[in-house]
């Protein structure tokens, strides 16, 4: 009796709901990040949280010292939470004694200029080093690199000659131009550039597109994570800047917020009070500018080399 051998029919792999599989690669993600083992999970979770607390005790101190009065700011004993209850005073005087409105213009036209100027020429430097080839261009790109661990005070006094042999000072050029030299950033852009495929190059080229066209149209549009990380790093930093705008300007009408929050002085001292509240009034609008772009932030650092990817 001859035996036949019949095909054995295996039923169709069950489809994974896409939300499973979402679950499931965040669960992998934690494992890997914080260990495989139920107690490494935990000692890593409370490891985050005692160090989540330690950063946030000094903003909640300054937040609430900004809403004391001066005496319950200058009492040690109730140094936490003040004994009268919280008070705008210390707002409305910084805000009557100062010219806050014209500050946080000026802070924030001169933080735009720097961050586009800034943000455009660190790209087409960080294009230009990784998809071209010229005559000196490690060694260029070298200089680049080690300009990274010069300290900006130290060029503090070429930029002041500088600016008094061009004659801008007192001037917005005066304080936005020598801010948008940024070597870090060309660095960041150049090897954000090389992650990229040179397969669209090649593809762009094909069709006659020439460097513009490719930097513009083509590799532009694929780091706009990155981009506007970038942009957020120069703003703040240009938001914070307080050495140079307070030595390139002596017109109280060019101060940034910084320069203007230090000239409202009491003559009683030191005023925790309006200190802080100065403090918080020149931070908040950088609060708002990360709240809204900080999924920007996160995805440019986890698809790039800045996360150790």
């Amino acid at each position: 009796m001859a035996s036949t051998d019949l095909p054995v029919r295996t039923a169709p792999a069950p489809r994974v709901p896409p939300a499973v599989r979402e679950v499931a690669a965040r669960r992998r993600a934690a494992h890997l990040s914080l260990g495989e083992g139920r107690t490494t999970r935990i000692l890593a979770l409370a490891a985050l949280t005692v160090m989540a607390l330690v950063w946030l005790l000094p903003v909640a101190w300054a937040l609430l010292t900004a809403f004391k009065s001066e005496q319950d700011a200058s009492d040690p004993v109730h140094w936490f939470w003040p004994r009268h209850g919280l008070t705008f005073h210390g707002f409305s005087t910084v805000w009557e004694r100062g010219d806050l409105p014209l500050w946080m213009l000026n802070s924030f036209l001169i933080a735009a200029a720097v961050t586009v100027i800034t943000v455009l020429v660190s790209a087409m430097a960080g294009y230009a080093f990784s998809r071209t080839l010229f005559a000196g261009r490690r060694g260029l790109f070298a200089l680049t690199v080690a300009a990274v661990v010069v300290p900006p005070q130290l060029l503090i006094v070429p930029w002041f000659q500088q600016m008094l042999s061009l004659h801008l000072l007192d001037t917005y050029a005066a304080v936005i131009l020598p801010q948008t030299v940024a070597p870090v950033m060309v660095f960041i852009l150049k090897k954000h550039f090389d992650s990229l495929p040179h397969e669209l190059e090649e593809a762009a080229r094909i069709d006659g597109a020439g460097h513009w066209r490719i930097f513009w149209s083509v590799l532009l549009p694929l780091s706009r994570p990155m981009l506007a990380a970038v942009a957020i790093f120069v703003f703040i930093g240009a938001w914070n800047n307080f050495l140079w705008p307070f030595v390139s300007t002596s017109d109280p009408d060019l101060m940034t917020l910084p320069v203007g929050i230090t000239s409202v002085k009491d003559a009683y001292g030191i005023q925790y009070a309006q200190s802080m509240a100065s403090a918080v009034l020149a931070a908040l609008p950088l609060v708002v500018v990360f709240m809204f772009f900080q999924r920007h932030i996160v995805k440019s650092v986890a698809t790039t080399g800045l996360g150790g990817q």
